[in-house]
């Protein structure tokens, strides 16, 4: 984490704000997390509705990907409750890797595996956890290739494509999962910015869909265009909670302030 551990602000704690017509689909509550003496989430309370998409940003070192991360759990909390549809996350075994099929996550670093083609990259979950025969498989990885803008490069492997195209590889075999949510952990951070926006044109377009998600990002385009809400972290905690254009327009609390400057104006 490469903020210093410095006093946190303390403001009034932001108001929830999850759609009121939808029902919650994931909630943490006074969720805690220390990496050691260091304090990375403080007191997490956070309900994310069906359909809805929530764009985390903030200073590096704010807690954001520890808070994405837990959600699936691929970092325990020290305390308090997440629900995903109203069941709390399992410790291990077949019911965590039940969680975990329901949740979908698209990292930085694309995770494919090289010996493997691209349809195989997209079938193996759905074959392996879900139970679905190959054929069955391999159609819905072509749908979800074409939905991505990838139909005619299912027999080519990882290397033999862009970043880009490796990392709307990734969203596919996530969907593929037919998840409940998406986790998104500055999923365009690795890619050089010309192969930016055709990633982030296909999460747009996720949002557009009504796919629940959760977006860790730097790119300020995207939340202001898809979010629902932007959920602004720092210091491990959330300081601001509401829609786009109310964060930038009129920011409450001078952290905020001073982030939304420095990323503005360059």
């Amino acid at each position: 984490m490469s903020d210093q551990a410095q006093a946190p602000q303390t403001p009034a704690a932001p108001t929830p704000s999850a759609r009121p017509d939808r029902r919650p689909l994931v909630r943490l509550e006074n969720v805690q997390k220390h990496f050691g003496a260091l304090h990375v989430l403080r007191d997490i309370d956070l309900t994310i509705a069906e359909g809805e998409v929530v764009v985390v940003i903030g200073p590096s070192g704010s807690g954001k990907s520890t808070l994405c991360r837990t959600i699936n759990r691929l970092e325990t909390i020290g305390s308090g409750r997440i629900t995903i549809d109203g069941k709390a996350l399992p410790a291990e075994g077949k019911e965590l890797a039940r969680l975990r099929a329901d949740v979908g996550m698209v990292f930085q670093s694309f995770n494919l595996f090289a010996h493997k083609t691209v349809t195989e990259n997209v079938t193996l979950g759905p074959i392996k956890v879900r139970g679905i025969g190959a054929a069955q498989a391999g159609k819905r990885a072509e749908e979800l290739l074409a939905r991505v803008g990838l139909a005619d490069q299912g027999a080519k492997y990882p290397a033999q494509l862009s970043g880009g195209q490796q990392q709307r590889v990734a969203i596919a075999r996530a969907l593929a999962m037919d998840p409940k949510v998406m986790l998104f952990d500055e999923p365009t951070s690795a890619l050089d910015p010309e192969m930016i926006n055709e990633v982030l044109d296909v999460m747009t377009s996720l949002a557009k869909e009504g796919m629940t998600m959760v977006v860790v990002t730097h790119e300020m385009g995207f939340a202001r265009r898809a979010a629902d809400r932007v959920v602004f972290m720092a210091d491990g905690a959330i300081l601001e909670d509401t829609d786009p254009e109310t964060f930038f327009t009129a920011p409450r609390h001078d952290r905020a302030k001073d982030f939304l400057s420095k990323i503005l104006t360059h």
